[in-house]
């Protein structure tokens, strides 16, 4: 039997848990995958169709996910939902690829990112832009770290911050009429491989939407869980749904796809349509204020997961303990920013991240389709609409993503998987030294 530690304070609202979802999934991304998604698709229609279509699948999975954190509202997210419908083993493993790459490299990824646009802003060597990356981790970690009342408090100003320049950016892209209705022509055109077409669309959109399912870590802090959950999931990926489409549109107005060659110059040519010359600069600082907002909402609600772990005995002991003053799982948030910024210093973490994607589709489908086996558990409170359609209509979608990824990508499919099976044996290192779980 696991003895559990004390548990984190209930006092995150529902607005908070709505600010988290979106500041944490809106980061760089905005600003670069529509464009790609659209040179890939060749025309709007394919693009609004893939984003209506990839935003209905998060809908599905946000109301099982709703479901699932209402019945289980404990810090720890999809790794509690792994344990309770297929035990320890599963759990661990999705808890083991968290822990040492998916979050720690996002982290890394976002923190890179932040640094590579403060260049836009400041001269920066390359020593220069990593030392300012690890900074900008371990300032975010230890502010973090403080209380969850002290980093909410700084998300939901950065996500206001975020929704608003957005919202800016959409009125005023539209409204100033620098852009051209003509790049919306042709609305409907069919690509020569429309296989191919449509495979980077949706895999672009699906990791435009990564992230969503994050938040249910916070399950346990969350006030109200069983009225909150479900409203955060869908208000927050309606909005999120909503973004995306808006923000596609006022850059597709504002650039000609033929224009530009990358996504960073689609993004810099729209910065300078609406800006001018020094949009450049100005359009620097809208992507470090939205990346220093998903930094926050990373360093808050992934050391759930380790957090959890320990309280299981799949961890050390001590990382499940919180701080004795701040009531936060400090030591889990410090080995996240260990870790990011190791990965900071090597730069491996683009590579590494590759090999991980397909991998963490299948624990995300994994994770609903445990739905059916918790099923059969009676519970009284909030329930997914439509089941078992809702949690079919996702995992339908999650295997078409899945033969996509595995198609584009089958030797780091591969790696992927064959790093998350040394996780076995660690497993069972943990369960011979705490004893039968």
């Amino acid at each position: 039997m696991v003895t559990r530690e004390p548990q984190l304070k209930r006092q995150v609202g529902l607005a908070t848990a709505v600010a988290v979802i979106i500041g944490q999934v809106i980061g760089i991304g905005i600003f670069l995958v529509p464009a790609g998604m659209a040179r890939a698709v060749g025309s709007p229609f394919w693009l609004l169709l893939i984003w209506l279509a990839i935003g209905f699948m998060t809908l599905c999975g946000a109301l099982c996910y709703a479901e699932l954190a209402a019945r289980f509202p404990e810090a720890g997210g999809s790794y509690i939902y792994l344990r309770e419908a297929y035990g320890n083993g599963v759990a661990f493993l999705y808890g083991w690829m968290v822990l040492l790459v998916l979050d720690p490299g996002l982290t890394a990824i976002f923190a890179v990112g932040l640094a590579s646009y403060a260049g836009f802003l400041l001269p920066l060597s390359p020593a220069g832009s990593h030392a300012l990356a690890i900074v900008t981790v371990l300032v975010i970690g230890l502010v973090t770290v403080l209380g969850t009342r002290v980093g909410t408090g700084f998300i939901r100003a950065l996500t206001a911050l975020k929704i608003g320049t957005l919202a800016f950016i959409i009125v005023f892209g539209f409204a100033s009429g620098r852009g051209e209705i003509d790049n919306f022509r042709p609305f409907v055109t069919v690509p020569q491989d429309i296989f191919g077409a449509l495979a980077g669309g949706i895999v672009g959109a699906f990791f435009a939407f990564a992230g969503w399912w994050e938040v249910t870590r916070m399950a346990g802090e969350l006030r109200d869980p069983q009225r909150d959950i479900p409203r955060m999931l869908v208000l927050g990926v309606l909005a999120l749904t909503i973004a995306y489409i808006s923000t596609s549109a006022v850059f597709m107005y504002l650039v000609p796809l033929e224009s530009a060659a990358t996504d960073e110059a689609f993004a810099a040519l729209a910065g300078e349509a609406l800006f001018g010359p020094g949009g450049g600069a100005v359009f620097a600082s809208i992507v470090i204020v939205s990346v220093v907002g998903t930094l926050f909402a990373y360093l808050t609600v992934s050391p759930r997961v380790y957090y959890a772990m320990a309280q299981d005995g799949l961890f050390f002991r001590s990382v499940g303990q919180p701080h004795a003053r701040f009531g936060t799982p400090h030591r889990a948030t410090m080995i996240q920013m260990v870790l990011a910024s190791v990965l900071i210093l090597t730069g491996t973490f683009d590579q590494i991240l590759s090999y991980f994607f397909f991998v963490v589709v299948c624990f995300i489908a994994l994770t609903v389709g445990g739905m059916f086996i918790l099923r059969r558990r009676p519970f009284t409170g909030y329930r997914t609409p439509l089941y078992p359609l809702t949690p079919i209509v996702f995992l339908v979608l999650s295997v078409i993503v899945l033969f996509l990824v595995g198609m584009r990508n089958p030797v780091e499919t591969l790696v992927g998987v064959g790093v998350v099976s040394l996780g076995i044996p660690v497993y069972r290192l943990f369960k011979l030294k705490k004893g039968s779980l």
